[in-house]
């Protein structure tokens, strides 16, 4: 296995010593189903992935990220009806975030990006709290699935629960977990009544299996590695242009 040394699970107290990090990044997915295909781990493997990826591409730019450990559990409130799905409440993710900062804080280190990869997670209104009591960092989200504007332009379906994207991004990263596309579910979906949902002004959580029969949204038929590849190609150039951009920021010059 090669060393990495902007993985922190990998580096060493040597390592870390020497060297000045300017900006560390904190995966965040989550453990639930993915239809009959994917394993119950894809927000976390693709986390990894997409943090690993970018951290490399600015770490030979001269970079010093660190990647932290994926907290594996997100909020899934609505999901466990559903057989081994992990919830973690808003209010844990806050005090895990809480104490997570602290530690960074505490090192110097003054900015962080939470890499979120599961569409339950939201911690805007954590970050928001923190920023407070941290007034000298810089703490940010970023949902990488969000990093490219126009999905349909890779994708035919771009439903967002194990469907074509997710399934051709795990096609790419870990094949072998990937079960035989005959064995997917259609990941046929229901929407919520209400016109204002529609229109996108109103929101409600999703009570998942009265939404899909599989637990996913999205047709997973149409994935392949090729699109998988093109994918993360441009997700990992975002993420890693803004961690150069991040890095070479001051807390004191932040707006235009």
């Amino acid at each position: 296995m090669n060393f990495h040394p902007y993985l922190l699970t990998e580096t060493n107290w040597k390592a870390v010593k020497e060297t000045d990090f300017q900006v560390a990044v904190l995966p965040w997915g989550a453990t639930e189903a993915h239809n009959f295909h994917l394993p119950y781990g894809t927000d976390n493997i693709q986390c990894d992935y997409i943090a690993e990826a970018a951290a490399a591409k600015v770490w030979d730019q001269g970079v010093k990220v660190i990647v932290l450990p994926n907290v594996p559990f997100g909020v899934n409130c609505q999901q466990l009806d559903i057989p081994l799905t992990i919830n973690m409440n808003p209010s844990t993710q806050m005090a895990v975030l809480g104490d997570i900062t602290e530690s960074l804080a505490m090192n110097n280190i003054s900015k962080l990006v939470v890499l979120n990869g599961h569409g339950g997670n939201n911690f805007r209104q954590i970050i928001r709290e923190l920023s407070y009591q941290y007034p000298e960092m810089i703490i940010c989200q970023v949902d990488w699935y969000k990093t490219v504007t126009d999905w349909n332009e890779l994708f035919e379906d771009t439903g967002d629960h194990a469907g074509e994207m997710e399934t051709s991004i795990m096609m790419k990263i870990a094949p072998e977990l990937v079960r035989p596309m005959e064995e997917a579910g259609s990941g046929k979906s229901k929407n919520l009544k209400f016109k204002g949902r529609q229109e996108g002004w109103m929101w409600t959580p999703r009570e998942w299996t009265k939404v899909t029969e599989d637990t996913g949204i999205g047709n997973p038929e149409k994935a392949s590695i090729e699109k998988g590849e093109k994918c993360l190609d441009m997700v990992t150039a975002k993420i890693a242009s803004f961690l150069v951009e991040l890095a070479h920021s001051n807390k004191s010059d932040l707006y235009i």
